[in-house]
């Protein structure tokens, strides 16, 4: 049982006031804190806080002695690795377009890069391991994203709505196959016409959408103020039209997206916990200025539609504990709330081992108490790591109300 850091990662979109607030550091930062890493991701593994420890990380932590620390069904199943990577991530502005490749699909495509020489840092890269990344978001604040292939016929029902003639040889591509078909037809004219050409289209379509809002064109309204917010933050990128194809969703707290390979996703603004494969493999479709691989993207990308049901997993309450159910085999991810008094809520709660654990204290303060008699207090932004050859641990609330989440891996548990 180990106290842990995170690691922040000041990426441009981050916020200045978010993660900054749940810590309880000076806000708004000085740099924007874009994602709070806890995990043994050898970009930015957690610092093990412990006495006994200095200077250690849970990276090598875990490569010190890999079975005592992850397990051996763990072992079997994923290697001598964590196979998730848990953050919590604070969107002030949107991030770029972006899908994330299949098991097989990773695995093809590192070994193909890396037989053709590319250095791991070479920016036009597109696998950097052989893993796959599926991700659940659990949101903190209501959180807005973008993901998933719309029903083509509302699409047509949205372009048509901004009345752009320029619009309209696309819209007869939807119309003639509303089906993934259409959609991956309209996506790959789109992302490869020429600058001069995106140059006029990407104006006129914002043109639409300020004319349609003034309308009082209530229907799409959320998503023609997230083009407008796109388009000013990106002007003359072609990842703004594509994201006119995709669902809009908005969480509140508490909700959850899951997304697996092949989905087409930009998160827009909000902050959430974010549970993932152990992975760095992106693909990027626009909204960025960073490499688009666009021959490899389209290879990845899943046009098939979706609706937002089927993106927004369900859960089941046991005690205390929410369970965010996914098919995910890497992870499972659940959220706890205590409260000090035990008048309206649990005190404590028991959790038992096997396997890899990590409790991320969101707000108040827990303390964690092994079978062993060893205890550990942790506060907001801190976590406790729990190897696989710890004794069954109780967690008190040390505060009023204490609110956490728990990673694990499920094939530990079954």
């Amino acid at each position: 049982m180990k106290l842990l850091a995170g690691v922040i990662r000041p990426y441009a979109w981050g916020s200045r006031t978010a993660l900054a607030q749940m810590r309880g550091a000076q806000s708004p930062s000085a740099h924007p804190e874009a994602e709070l890493w806890f995990g043994a991701h050898a970009a930015s593994p957690a610092t093990v806080l412990s006495d006994d420890a200095a200077d250690q990380t849970l990276l090598g932590l875990i490569e010190a002695d890999p079975r005592a620390q992850l397990g051996d069904a763990v072992i079997a199943e994923f290697g001598e690795r964590l196979p998730y990577l848990l953050k919590i991530l604070a969107a002030q502005e949107p991030l770029s377009l972006q899908a994330h490749p299949s098991a097989s699909q990773a695995q093809e495509g590192f070994a193909r890069e890396n037989a053709a020489g590319l250095r791991f840092d070479d920016p036009e890269r597109n696998y950097r391991d052989g893993w796959h990344k599926p991700e659940l978001v659990v949101a903190l604040t209501d959180f807005d994203a973008l993901a998933g292939f719309r029903d083509p016929s509302v699409t047509v029902d949205l372009l048509s709505s901004l009345e752009v003639p320029a619009l309209d040889p696309y819209l007869g591509m939807l119309v003639a196959e509303p089906d993934e078909t259409g959609l991956r037809a309209v996506f790959t004219t789109w992302l490869t016409l020429p600058e001069s050409v995106i140059g006029g289209l990407v104006p006129a379509v914002l043109d639409g959408a300020v004319a349609a809002l003034g309308r009082g064109d209530t229907r799409f309204s959320a998503e023609l103020r997230s083009l407008l917010e796109l388009g000013e933050a990106y002007p003359g990128d072609p990842g703004v039209l594509a994201s006119t194809l995709l669902n809009r969703i908005s969480l509140a707290p508490g909700e959850a997206l899951y997304l697996s390979a092949g989905n087409l996703h930009a998160y827009l603004h909000g902050t959430a916990v974010e549970l993932m494969a152990n992975s760095d493999n992106v693909l990027r479709g626009g909204l960025t200025p960073k490499h688009i691989d666009v021959p490899e993207l389209l290879r990845v990308l899943d046009f098939t539609p979706v609706d937002l049901d089927a993106l927004m997993p369900s859960s089941k309450l046991v005690g205390a504990e929410r369970v965010y159910l996914t098919p995910a085999p890497e992870f499972q991810l659940s959220r706890i709330e205590l409260e000090g008094t035990g008048l309206y809520r649990p005190s404590s709660i028991s959790f038992d081992l096997p396997g890899p654990q990590m409790l991320a204290v969101l707000s108040g303060r827990i303390t964690v108490t092994g079978a062993d008699g060893d205890t550990l207090t942790a506060s907001a932004c801190d976590a406790v790591w729990l190897a696989d050859s710890d004794p069954d641990v109780v967690v008190h609330a040390a505060s009023s109300n204490a609110v956490f989440v728990r990673a694990l891996v499920p094939l530990a548990h079954r």
